[in-house]
């Protein structure tokens, strides 16, 4: 074990300290009875700062410190291309998805399409969303954390698992996206801490106690590794396939994932207005700029430090041995930090979607607000003992978590990004037409994926994407090609945004074209 009392302490009140002021966040006034809006929205009155603060710590999890920065300790800095074209996409949700969103006052994405289309495209995604959020997304943050948690502790991997799954639980299970929001700030500080110390020890360490020696070592050492694009004889080449990282399929990925994602849109949707949600998915465009630094950095540290670790999901743990007693329990607090919000986040939008979409869908009743928060606390609650008993069977023999999260998850993304953009800005898409897409999109990944296994994955998504839409459009087009009923009049929403999230964008990309212009 690498920790001492100091560290163990620190953990300790993190972990108490965290569950104490989600309980406090989530208190009630007397007399008022919690509506299924206060539980999965947060009543709808989440400031800006929440907002930001919680999209990072539902993204950032495991899968990203651990997995992203194992890509680092291979591929290097140009697996940091998720988070910093990340940006962009939050910046393009934030303007063309969120006021349509909002002004539908949903609860949920399939709630969205059933507005737009019919109950069984509402279904049809509820499912896929659920089927996903559990096998891919719970089960990786739960074995990376589990994998780090045992590395630094000597706990048992499934010790491991059940940990984490009841202390996500502890931390939101009675509060709901209130309690996760209002305390993810103090999550984001500690995760960005945490990493930005692991990379100062690591490059200190390298430079023999100089920061700016130990940067300069490093790119001498494994210059490769600062490449942003990637050229054709690199290994990684198939998972990042050059330039066409930045004009190909990675961006169908981006615009699937934070702009029609329940657990990321699920913080906006719960925002007090429109200008306040756009400020917030602002904020975290800017946090997404600090992303490699935090994540990525430590991992290419790794290769020089440690060149000879046997799994590359093992860098990131290895480097926080380096830190010092009292800032390695800070550290690991952040780390733990990391991992329950994301767990968080994902449970309750999975019982958001299985209690507002599927068991109303099925109830012959009218459930009352209380039995509804019920019904989300105990499928948030099942979800997890699934996914902590699936985490070793489907995680546990892989290279690579990060890359199977990429990997598996682009077998959908391009049919649920054809959907949402058809039910958004074209009114002749039918119900039939997005039935199609999703069919065509997953038949033709899977197709791609067993009789090609080397084409690069960010190459599929494109192809099927684009083959998705023209299913879709063709399908239409045999129905009658006709207005539909229920599609949204564009004409009556206001896209205009302000001038502080003009310049920010502004801003934004500048620094995403100096940066590519220098690590190209």
């Amino acid at each position: 074990m690498l920790f001492n009392t100091l560290d163990l302490t620190i953990v300790a009140l993190y972990c108490v300290g965290i569950i104490g002021l989600a309980a406090y966040v989530s208190r009630q006034s007397a007399g008022h009875e919690r509506t299924a809006e206060d539980y999965f929205l947060a009543g709808r009155s989440l400031p800006w700062w929440a907002i930001g603060a919680s999209l990072i710590a539902a993204n950032i999890s495991a899968e990203q410190i651990i997995g992203m920065s194992g890509q680092g300790f291979v591929v290097g800095m140009a697996i940091a291309t998720y988070e910093l074209t990340a940006a962009i996409a939050l910046i393009v949700m934030a303007k063309f998805f969120l006021p349509l969103f909002l002004e539908k006052k949903i609860y949920t994405m399939p709630q969205f399409l059933e507005q737009r289309f019919d109950k069984r495209v509402s279904l049809v995604l509820s499912f896929f969303w659920l089927a996903i959020y559990i096998f891919i997304n719970l089960t990786s943050v739960l074995w990376l954390g589990s994998l780090a948690i045992s590395a630094l502790t000597g706990i048992d991997l499934f010790n491991g698992l059940v940990l984490l799954a009841g202390l996500s639980l502890a931390y939101s299970l009675w509060g709901g996206l209130k309690a996760v929001a209002l305390t993810d700030i103090i999550q984001v500080v500690l995760l960005i801490f945490g990493g930005l110390a692991v990379s100062y020890i690591a490059l200190t360490e390298i430079g023999e106690g100089e920061l700016l020696a130990g940067l300069v070592i490093l790119y001498n050492e494994v210059p490769e590794k600062f490449d942003m694009i990637l050229s054709s004889d690199n290994p990684a080449y198939n998972d990042l396939p050059g330039v066409w990282v930045l004009i190909g399929g990675l961006w169908i990925a981006h615009f699937a994932y934070w702009g029609f994602n329940q657990y990321i849109t699920q913080r906006a949707l719960g925002a007090k207005s429109l200008p306040e949600a756009q400020k917030g998915v602002m904020f975290a465009a800017y946090l997404k700029l600090l992303m490699p630094l935090v994540i990525v950095l430590p991992g290419i540290c790794a290769a020089v430090l440690y060149p000879l670790l046997e799994k590359s999901d093992q860098a990131y743990p290895t480097m926080m041995g380096l830190l010092p007693h009292g800032l390695l329990g800070l550290t690991f607090a952040a780390l733990i930090a990391a991992i329950i919000s994301s767990l968080a986040s994902m449970t309750n939008s999975i019982s958001t979607i299985f209690t507002m979409d599927v068991y109303r869908s099925f109830s012959k009743t009218e459930a009352s607000q209380g039995k509804l928060i019920n019904i989300g606390r105990s499928a948030a609650c099942i979800s997890l003992v699934i996914a902590v008993l699936c985490a070793k069977p489907l995680l546990g023999s892989l290279e690579s978590a990060f890359q199977y999260i990429q990997e598996f998850t682009g077998f959908f993304t391009p049919g649920i990004l054809v959907i949402f953009l058809v039910a958004l800005f074209w009114k002749k898409a039918t119900t039939m037409s997005v039935l199609v897409a999703a069919g065509t999109s997953l038949f033709l990944s899977v197709f791609i994926w067993y009789a090609f296994p080397d084409y690069p994955f960010i190459h599929r998504m494109a192809i099927v994407f684009l083959t998705s839409g023209l299913a879709c459009y063709m399908t239409a087009f045999i129905q009658g090609y006709a207005d539909q009923e229920k599609a949204i009049d564009l004409n009556g929403i206001n896209f205009a945004t302000s001038k502080g999230f003009n310049i920010s964008t502004i801003v934004i990309v500048a620094a995403l074209v100096v940066i590519y212009a220098l690590l190209w």
